[in-house]
């Protein structure tokens, strides 16, 4: 056992410093928003807890006015002519919006006097244009990091309307299966460092410049959390359509009240079907670009997006180190069943804790983090235990197999089933049967210790047989003679029979031995058999213990081997054992005298029967 137990304070060891080495590395990626194969482990799970949270609802600030297929059909042609789109510009004006933005990529110039009508009307409501930063290597700003990603190069609008209208960058991250995650606040581009388009506009609807302090941005009165880089991650809404929007040609005819444009930050984009970029997202498949970026303007405006800034980084890499390190030691020291329930008990807390957080404060706690720091710590540890419990096994079996040396087989299986088998003494009618062999104390004078020893052996091997055939047990070996009982572990209606039986049975097998070895004339047996109430316990300290029976009647069937000797019989039982056999009439009808003797030690004399049985 305590092999055992350095074993599993060695496997936990292991899987310690397994978990604290493997969780120190995944949370050093974490933390520095690298990005891992852990991320397809996140997406995923991500995407879950957005469905079981389900849609909500958008700000009413937020209003899209959508360039879809009835406001191409009215104009019949796409792009929108550049007078158009600067008279929808002017209606929007006109209607009170405090915020105008086009997600409109400007990139070639249009007719002269249509550009100089859009730059004018740009000008005059303070509005927003598009750009679009373009990276060096294919993911390359597609994942948040601790530095603010830098574009190679941007596509600007043309002159004569950059010159007229705020700039954002519609850039969005996404992940390897392109749903889209973070809205990067802030790019680089050769020296200069570019706003968001949600940022540039969330600013020009708030009338204040945006403020970063301690990790913290400040657009007006709202103060989110970005994650590192200062990227925004996206709380989705829902389906399309969950932010009001409303069509361009509606605004344009003006069918749309002021009521729904006075005090809104709108965006202007396509929604149609040959037009619009699209993102799946968990809610909808073909969300549209100008939806995507009206959900980060939702969330600067708000203050509702998703916090997974540093300090919600350094929650998931302690909790996954935590999770890692239980499991590293309840595996390998816990019960199996109880320590795998724990594990598992702890990781689903842990995500029904994310998930709560994720649907009502929006914290994005890690659930890939924590799983993937315990994976290969739970592998380990399972096969670690899977492997001492094996060779425990193995090592109890052979203990078992043992220790049954010492302990008559049938009732070594009774105390391996029942440990406690006899842990209080119990008084049962049992058959007894002793056997002495007559003359061995001179014989083993001339023999030997190594010839004496393996003349007994051959002797007790013989005996063991004959009461194990008979239903019985050899309880003690005492030199030369043994003590069996029958009725045991459990009792029996023919116990009284049994022991009549192998007590017949030994007398002329052991003759039939000792004429083999040369020994018929030196050594003879002699056998007492007897009936009666014994008292079965364990006898010795607590360390050290053995079973065996007491009493009158095993004090009896002993002396009977010594009445035996007196009257040169082979075998004497006595009158209870043979009123108490059942179906024994021919071994009862072979004893050749009945008489009542004297037993050593009681008072009243006890009838008998005898055999004398003289060798051939």
């Amino acid at each position: 056992m305590a092999r055992a137990v350095g074993a599993r304070g060695l496997h936990a060891a292991a899987a310690l410093a397994l978990a604290l080495a493997w969780s120190g590395v995944l949370a050093t990626l974490h933390l520095e928003g690298r990005a891992t194969l852990l991320d397809r482990i996140e997406a995923p799970l991500l995407d879950l807890r957005f469905a079981l949270a389900g849609p909500r609802p958008a700000p009413a600030e937020v209003v899209i006015v959508a360039l879809d297929d009835a406001t191409l059909a009215e104009a019949g042609t796409y792009p929108l002519p550049r007078a158009t789109l600067a008279r929808l510009v002017r209606t929007l004006s006109g209607a009170g919006a405090r915020g105008i933005g086009l997600d409109i990529l400007f990139l070639e110039r249009g007719p002269e006097a249509g550009d100089r009508d859009l730059a004018a009307a740009l000008r005059e409501a303070g509005a927003v244009i598009a750009g679009a930063a373009l990276f060096a290597r294919a993911g390359d700003g597609s994942e948040p990091a601790a530095e603010v990603p830098r574009a190679e190069t941007v596509l600007w609008p043309t002159e004569t309307l950059r010159a007229s209208a705020g700039l954002g960058l519609v850039n969005v991250a996404t992940d390897h299966g392109g749903t889209p995650r973070h809205v990067p606040l802030l790019i680089r581009a050769d020296d200069a460092v570019l706003p968001a388009f949600a940022l540039r506009l969330a600013a020009r609807a708030a009338r204040a410049e945006p403020v970063l302090t301690e990790g913290r941005l400040t657009v007006g009165r709202t103060r989110l959390r970005p994650d590192l880089g200062l990227s925004l991650p996206l709380r989705f809404y829902g389906p399309r359509g969950t932010i009001r929007t409303l069509s361009a040609a509606a605004v344009l005819r003006g069918a749309a009240g002021p009521e729904v444009l006075r005090d809104r930050v709108v965006i202007v984009g396509a929604t149609a079907t040959a037009g619009a970029d699209t993102f799946a997202t968990p809610f909808d498949p073909v969300l549209p670009g100008v939806e995507l970026l009206a959900t980060a303007l939702g969330h600067l405006v708000a203050g509702d997006g998703l916090v997974r800034d540093l300090p919600v980084r350094r929650v998931d890499a302690a909790v996954a180190a935590a999770l890692a390190a239980g499991a590293a030691l309840l595996l390998p020291l816990a019960p199996p069943s109880l320590g795998l329930s724990l594990v598992g008990l702890a990781a689903v807390a842990w995500l029904a804790a994310a998930q709560l957080a994720f649907a009502q404060a929006g914290l994005w706690l890690g659930a890939g983090l924590p799983l993937a720091a315990m994976a290969p710590v739970v592998a380990f540890g399972i096969a670690g235990r899977m492997i001492l419990d094996r060779r425990l096994a193995g090592r109890l079996a052979q203990a078992e197999r043992a220790l049954r040396v010492f302990q008559p087989p049938a009732l070594a299986a009774r105390i391996a089933g029942d440990p406690g088998y006899l842990a209080a003494p119990v008084a049962q009618v049992l058959g007894i049967v002793f056997v002495d062999l007559s003359g061995f104390t001179r014989l083993s004078e001339t023999l030997g210790p190594a010839a004496t020893q393996a003349f007994l052996k051959g002797f007790h091997a013989l005996v063991e047989e004959e009461v194990t055939r008979a239903g019985g047990l050899v309880m003690t070996f005492m030199g030369d003679g043994a003590m069996s009982l029958f009725g045991l572990p459990e009792p029996g209606p023919d116990d009284a029979d049994h022991a009549l039986a192998a007590a017949a049975a030994l007398v002329p097998r052991v003759r039939a031995w000792l004429r083999a070895e040369s020994r018929a004339d030196a050594l003879d047996l002699r056998v007492g058999a007897h009936h009666g109430t014994v008292v079965v316990s364990r006898l010795g300290s607590r360390d050290h213990q053995h079973i065996t029976a007491t009493g009158d009647s095993v004090n009896v069937a002993s002396r009977l081997m010594e009445v035996a000797k007196t009257l040169g019989a082979a075998l004497v039982a006595s009158e209870d054992l043979l009123a108490a056999c059942r179906d024994s009439r021919a071994e009862i009808a072979a004893f050749e005298d009945r008489r009542a003797v004297a037993i050593r030690g009681r008072r009243q004399p006890l009838a008998v029967a005898v055999r004398w049985v003289r060798p051939a």
